[in-house]
């Protein structure tokens, strides 16, 4: 099982992450963060380790751990 590990105080929010997760697991929270933004967090335990929303994120705020 993987998860994932979000820099929340960085992400801006984009959504590209989300539209590209195939468990469709990440989801924007209810907080914001210190930039204004709502941030990304994975919503679900069943994160496959496709590193998908790693590589789509212009912002590189999410690393992937198997």
């Amino acid at each position: 099982m993987a998860t994932t590990k979000i820099d929340q105080e960085r992400c801006k929010g984009c959504e590209m992450c989300i539209a590209v997760c195939p468990k469709k697991i990440l989801g924007l929270s209810d907080k914001i963060n210190a930039q204004g933004y709502h941030f990304v967090e994975q919503k679900g335990p069943d994160c496959i380790g496709c590193t998908f929303c790693a590589l789509v994120c212009p912002d590189v705020v999410i690393e992937v751990y198997k």
